[in-house]
């Protein structure tokens, strides 16, 4: 077997899912065009509803969409009486359409923030740290009339969690209350647990999948009952992140606040809640209630304690975590990262005025705003009083914020280094083991997150400073454990502490982190082949997004891990490069992987960009050179029957009972003989001659197989319509009877 040598150390981080139309350099056009004069007053009519209008058209910077479902939303930033009221602009409400991949639009109309900032400078500040929507501005006209500039956010919506978490049919819930918050509310959606009666919970969170309610009260058990199991139910460094920036921005109209909401909660595939931050428009101390009191003075905004709620049940998330003292620490780690990357070195105000800069003509012409230009250009550095309401300068809150924080004790204790980060293989291969090593100074505890692959959670193991873990002498401060090559990368990141203090390499781990990428054999042809293909699948097995799609299986014939990162899939003998299989695409020994054949590359990592024909079709597996792994032309399939190789892995190609993701056998799934068969069998039990008889049908081929799955007999060629076989010299019991690669029949030797 050949090997190419690949060997890479880089700090990764995850890709950002922004396209054109949420680019934050431009400001975008969105033009909705109503065939009813009358259109605000039928918006006006159905927000209570929920229920959408339909636009005629609408322009997203020149590209038409026809037949648009549009509805006013939001809580206290709608008004009827006020011409700029924030917008849900559904594309796919009456036409199955979307624009450069998204079907939702959100629009808000920056009804609380005189700087125009608050909402599009945290979502940019909150994405160096966890999934969080993209955002930028947009100039909204309708029917040809300019309404004003929007915020126009990213909508957390199937597609989103596809996009970050890839899966969409999960338990999934938008965490504010469905008739909104308000003085006096108590239906909120605060993570205590309530029993385990649903109805309990109802009017505290929004479900946005179709079941769910069972999962939300086993992650408020798990917090108030069982908090030891945390982390395998919600992903604690996520809640980590979203805490740490809400309390550092004093965002709290946000579960930080009175109000507890503002966040969704999306369940992947590992069982896993993971936490999403929403609705930042009022960021920056925008909203002062929180919960416990209100800021009402500059001095209490920019010294809002870091520990906010630490010991009130009422926040059962943030009571628990900031009462368990690595939590805490990692908590108070990642505040000083924000504080360090954006406040301390000024980024966040000098990205804000380059937004500034870029809206400044849109802001002065828009003559619906909710605040004077005068406001808009002062509100970056200067409080800015508009009625009963004080807005106050971002700069004067962060700059105290920052002083404040970064004297305290938790900020000032003296933090573990970590430097040195050492792979003990420059080309580990797959199935081995690697050592990491690093030097920690001031450390008392020091564990290696690790995974294979991004949408996977990380595993934690301790690492040591013994010398018994390749980590050199004892006491040297040098620290090393040992990691399992079980794929072609490896994603990791180090955590330190002592009773004090927190530190994590890279320090926005675990949303950023180290890549090692090891020794990807070249596969060989006959190595990995294609063993079964479905090109008709309704009801056999359903995809990780709950989709009957066509599926491949392939196999791994060798007692070695292979991975199939370089390698082509193609329905096309013409164009054998169609689909690259993701990095990771590893097969264990003697093991199974599927691929789906759905065109649909958003549904996940697996899914290749093309499909199959029931009708027939052809595959090729293929290097970008040239070489041919494996290539197969299928004929035609019906409903529940694939094409695989018989015998599993190395066998032709024959018509089989489907075994997903198992070996294949000519037994399995065989209950009766075919029901519809025009053949007939006797006798029936045998004692050595068996008849095979048809009144119209051909007799072309019999394939007969024992309960081992083993082939006994094989004729071809026949061309009769009755057929005698004699069987005498077989041993008693269960055989299966394959007529013409299609009818299966059972029948007994009994002598």
């Amino acid at each position: 077997m050949k090997f190419k040598l690949l060997f890479l150390i880089t700090l990764c981080g995850f890709s950002t899912y922004g396209q054109t139309f949420y680019d934050l350099n431009t400001i975008q056009t969105i033009e909705i065009t109503f065939s009813q004069s009358n259109w605000d007053a039928l918006l006006d009519a159905a927000e209570p509803s929920g229920n959408y209008i339909m636009a005629q058209s609408i322009a997203l910077n020149g590209a038409v969409y026809d037949s648009v479902g549009v509805k006013y939303k939001g809580n206290s930033s709608y008004n009827a009486n006020q011409v700029k009221n924030p917008f849900h602009i559904e594309l796919d409400t009456y036409i199955k359409q979307n624009h450069q991949g998204y079907t939702d639009i959100k629009l808000s109309n920056v009804a609380k923030d005189p700087s125009f900032l608050r909402e599009v400078l945290s979502y940019k500040i909150l994405r160096q740290y966890m999934h969080a929507p993209e955002s930028n501005y947009t100039k909204l006209y309708i029917n040809g009339t300019y309404i004003g500039l929007y915020v126009n956010d990213e909508a957390i919506s199937k597609k989103f969690v596809n996009n970050h978490f890839n899966s969409k049919t999960n338990a999934f819930f938008n965490c504010s209350p469905p008739n909104g918050a308000g003085q006096g509310a108590t239906d909120l959606p605060d993570l205590v647990f309530y029993g385990n009666d649903s109805t309990d919970y109802y009017l505290k969170y929004e479900i946005k999948s179709d079941y769910g309610w069972e999962k939300l009260i086993e992650l408020t058990d798990t917090i108030a009952n069982n908090f030891s199991g945390f982390e395998n139910i919600m992903d604690e460094d996520r809640a980590l992140w979203m805490l740490a920036f809400d309390n550092v921005f004093v965002n709290l109209d946000s579960y930080l606040g009175q109000f507890k909401q503002n966040y969704y909660l999306y369940k992947d595939d590992e069982g896993i809640f993971n936490p999403v931050v929403w609705d930042l428009n009022e960021s920056f101390a925008g909203f002062v209630a929180t919960g416990s009191g209100n800021l009402m003075n500059t001095t209490a905004k920019q010294q809002m304690s870091h520990l906010l709620h630490q010991n009130d049940a009422n926040w059962p998330l943030i009571q628990k975590l900031l009462n368990n003292a690595t939590y805490k620490r990692m908590y108070v780690a990642h505040m000083k990262t924000i504080l360090q990357e954006n406040i301390g070195n000024n980024a966040y105000s000098t990205d804000g005025l380059a937004l500034q800069t870029l809206i400044s003509a849109a802001v002065n012409s828009d003559v619906n705003k909710f605040f004077t230009f005068a406001n808009f250009n002062a509100n970056l550095n200067s409080d800015v009083t508009n009625g009963p309401q004080s807005f106050i300068g971002l700069t004067n809150l962060m700059n105290g914020r920052y002083n404040y924080l970064m004297s305290l004790s938790d900020f000032t204790a003296t933090a573990p280094a970590i430097t040195n980060i050492t792979p003990s293989n420059a080309n580990p291969a797959l199935n081995s083991t690697v050592t990491i090593t690093a030097d920690i100074t001031n450390a008392t505890n020091v564990f290696l997150g690790y995974r294979y692959h991004e949408t996977k959670h990380f595993a934690k193991l301790t690492m040591y400073d013994d010398g018994a873990h390749n980590d050199g002498g004892a006491g040297d401060e040098i620290f090393g454990i040992d990691i399992p090559v079980n794929s072609s990368v490896i994603q990791y990141y180090i955590y330190a502490e002592n009773s004090n203090a927190g530190m994590f390499s890279p320090q926005r781990a675990e949303h950023e982190f180290y890549t090692l990428t090891a020794t990807i054999p070249v596969i060989s042809a006959g190595e990995v082949v294609i063993n079964e293909i479905m090109a008709l699948n309704s009801t056999t097995a359903n995809d990780p997004q709950g989709d009957f799609d066509d599926w491949i299986e392939f196999y791994n014939t060798t007692s070695n891990y292979l991975d199939l990162s370089d390698l082509y899939l193609s329905g096309n003998l013409l164009d054998p490069l169609k689909w690259l299989f993701p990095v990771n695409s590893v097969i264990a020994p003697n093991g199974y992987l599927i691929v789906w054949a759905d065109n649909d590359t958003t549904d996940a990592v697996l899914h290749a960009n093309f499909d199959l024909s029931g009708g027939g079709d052809e595959l090729i597996l293929s290097y970008a050179n040239g070489t041919v792994i494996d290539q197969v032309t299928f004929p035609a399939q019906s409903e529940g029957v694939t094409y695989g190789r018989y015998v599993n892995g190395t066998g032709n190609f024959t018509f089989l009972t489907p075994t997903f993701a198992a070996e294949n056998s000519l037994l399995s799934g065989i209950d009766n003989n075919s029901l519809n068969s025009s053949y007939n069998l006797f006798p029936n039990p045998t004692d050595g001659l068996l008849n095979i008889t048809s009144d119209n049908n051909d007799l072309n081929t019999i394939t007969i197989i024992d309960c081992l799955s083993r082939m006994i007999v094989r004729k071809s060629n026949i061309h009769q319509n009755n057929y005698q076989i004699d069987l005498s010299d077989f041993s008693n019991g269960l055989y299966v009877l394959l007529i013409n690669e299609s009818d299966t029949h059972k029948f007994l030797i009994e002598k």
